[in-house]
């Protein structure tokens, strides 16, 4: 025979799971965000990396058509969160986000060859990809720089 609960019982779980969920709630959107931005995060890497490659190989020689590829391989790698590179300044719906630049200088460890450097800082604190939520540290700043020899 099967005991039936306690009338003084009755609704505890419920009561229980509106007590657990907020926490369970905070943790699923904080893991969300947080990998979010890490996505992000290897995007502007990955950018950086590519777009210093496109500049080093450009059959271009002069600066504005190295300037180009470079920055068309940084768009591609940041397209898909809305992000682009225009005119020194990294854009997200009409509002500067961040800079980005590519310098063509000599190489750091050998002066007798050019080397191509992007750099990318992206103000992740004031234009964040999501909401903030409460208790879920995110950078202020996201910064990267890719070096390519120039060929």
């Amino acid at each position: 025979m099967t005991r039936r609960p306690r009338r003084s019982e009755r609704g505890a779980a419920a009561v229980e799971f509106a007590l657990v969920v907020p926490f369970l709630l905070l943790i699923l959107f904080g893991v969300i965000s947080y990998g979010y931005m890490l996505s992000f995060r290897q995007a502007l890497s990955q950018g950086a990396a590519e777009g210093a490659r496109a500049a080093a190989v450009s059959t271009s020689s002069d600066s504005a058509g190295r300037s180009a590829a470079a920055l068309s391989a940084l768009d591609d790698a940041l397209d898909l969160y809305g992000v682009s590179c225009s005119g020194g300044s990294l854009v997200k719906g009409g509002t500067t986000v961040g800079t980005c630049s590519l310098t063509v200088a000599a190489c750091e460890n050998d002066a007798t060859a050019q080397c191509a450097t992007l750099a990318v800082d992206y103000r992740y604190g004031d234009h964040p990809l999501l909401p903030d939520l409460p208790l879920v540290p995110l950078p202020d700043e996201l910064s990267y720089s890719a070096v390519a020899r120039v060929s």
